[in-house]
């Protein structure tokens, strides 16, 4: 299983270099940055599970460089570490995009709390936003289906079928569940559909593995 991949970026060599000792010891792959131009070129080249951020930095702040990256739908979790602990410069970077907020000094045990709780957030957001199962993985929002990094051609009926199944993975819908949420009367649609979608997911409709026939109940996604 690979590490989660964080970025702390501050000005201060002597705590870049503790954080990064300390969190390496707890698991964590770490990049450093002393400044915003820095850590804007380590996000164009890696992919951060978490950024770790304090506000007072020389040139571009924290403030700034987080509002920045929200403008351009970077969506990677933000703490911030700042010195000044008034309520009001926590509202500041809360308003401009921060996930948390912690103020230096502040005790290793309590950042790496923090840490854990942030990327279990992400992690519970991110698999509401899209769910994997064999090869497959299927955008919630979008009703985009990938084989691997290929897309999947589907109707609008078959996404929102495959939407409806994915949204309660490993569960019985019944054939009455489903006809309501495609907001049809007609079951026998449901089973058309369901046929269809198998066509295109499963490479033995007979024997599927994924979307199965609960005999007398309805149908499951299993993952």
């Amino acid at each position: 299983m690979s590490k989660n991949h964080i970025l702390v970026i501050d000005d201060d060599t002597r705590l870049r270099g503790l954080l990064q000792k300390y969190l390496s010891n707890n698991d964590f792959e770490v990049s450093e940055a002393a400044n915003a131009e820095e850590a804007l070129s380590l996000i164009q080249l890696f992919s951060f599970d978490l950024l770790v951020m304090d506000v007072m930095m020389p040139g571009k702040d924290g403030y700034t460089l987080t509002k920045q990256l929200r403008e351009t739908d970077y969506d990677t979790p933000i703490l911030m570490l700042t010195a000044m602990g008034d309520i009001d410069n926590r509202i500041t970077g809360l308003e401009n995009g921060a996930d948390d907020y912690l103020t230096k000094p502040f005790e290793p045990k309590e950042l790496l709390l923090r840490i854990h709780n942030i990327l279990r957030r992400a992690q519970s957001k991110k698999q509401l936003e899209s769910i994997s199962f064999g090869p497959y993985t299927y955008k919630m929002i979008t009703g985009i289906l990938l084989k691997e990094d290929d897309p999947v051609s589907l109707t609008t009926a078959e996404q929102e079928l495959l939407r409806a199944l994915a949204q309660k993975p490993n569960q019985t819908l019944s054939r009455e569940e489903l006809a309501d949420l495609l907001k049809t009367d007609n079951i026998r649609t449901i089973d058309v559909q369901i046929t269809r979608l198998r066509k295109k997911i499963e490479s033995d409709i007979k024997n599927p593995l994924y979307i199965q026939t609960v005999r007398g109940q309805g149908y499951s996604l299993v993952i």
